[in-house]
């Protein structure tokens, strides 16, 4: 009798956690949480160089912290079992080596240069984040490939437009004026950054519809908090930059992008977390 109650409770909890902890999705988890890191510390490496570079001079000191932070990423992505796979490191070796290159000739090259190497560097790693999400895919739980998906896929795009929001517009602000095309630039961006929000507020609205157990109870209040601080950081560049870019401190303005970032990984972690408790299973 004790045994059919067990198999019974285990039938209907099965939706709920796996009879086995799936490795592959756990180790997924963990070194897309690392490639994250490698992304953001992109991302402000290219914001500060470019701020230094159109004569911020106090951004130069947080370059190098923000290069330290970009070598304690690949170091820890090359630990997981994912390095292993020939398509993952091949790519992620590329990337790591490109980075060491432009991060020695940084400070030596046209700001726009180099902010749009950056930028081509940081849209490679988004393309290895997608290739990891593929490649792992079948091995994932259902749960688990939906939510890896809208990760990868909205969550570190958004990073990335809010970076380049953020690392542009704190170059104008160093220069103290904006053209015609900086101010469409400014309003492009804000665009696409609010559209990706649109866009993720309405995933995880059906995720957490299909999946009401999966995903931590503070996840709609940090979803909530994202949509305000969006829609408030796109209205803040395209009005101030359109008004006077003199009177916007780039520091000021760097660090409310800097914010709005960290608010996106505080959702992208609680993502995360409950992808990783997802495979962890009965035995």
């Amino acid at each position: 009798m004790r045994l059919i109650l067990l198999t019974l409770l285990l039938l209907m909890n099965v939706e709920a956690k796996s009879l086995f902890s799936n490795d592959t999705q756990a180790q997924t988890s963990k070194y897309v949480d690392n490639l994250k890191d490698l992304i953001i510390a992109t991302q402000k490496t290219r914001g500060l160089t470019n701020s230094y570079l159109n004569g911020n001079t106090a951004a130069m000191l947080l370059v190098y912290s923000s290069r330290d932070d970009m070598k304690k990423a690949i170091g820890n992505m090359e630990s997981f079992s994912l390095a292993a796979d020939p398509v993952i490191n091949n790519r992620a070796t590329s990337i790591s080596q490109t980075l060491i290159k432009l991060n020695r000739k940084a400070f030596k090259r046209k700001p726009q240069e180099i902010f749009d190497a950056y930028t081509e560097q940081i849209d490679e790693i988004l393309m290895l984040a997608q290739s990891v999400n593929k490649r792992t895919a079948k091995d994932l739980t259902p749960f688990g490939k939906e939510i890896s998906a809208t990760m990868m896929e909205v969550m570190l795009p958004m990073t990335e437009y809010t970076g380049r929001l953020r690392g542009f517009g704190a170059g104008l602000a160093a220069k103290g004026k904006a053209t015609k095309k900086d101010l469409e630039k400014i309003a492009s961006l804000s665009y696409q950054l609010k559209s990706l929000n649109q866009k993720l507020q309405k995933q995880m609205s059906t995720i957490a519809t299909k999946y009401p157990d999966k995903l931590p109870a503070n996840i709609q209040k940090e979803l909530a908090s994202l949509d305000m601080d969006v829609k408030a950081y796109a209205s803040y560049a395209q009005k101030h930059f359109t008004k006077d870019p003199k009177n916007i401190d780039p520091d000021t303005y760097f660090e409310r992008g800097t914010k709005l970032i960290s608010t996106i990984i505080q959702v992208y972690n609680s993502a995360n977390q409950a992808v990783l408790e997802d495979s962890k299973g009965w035995f």
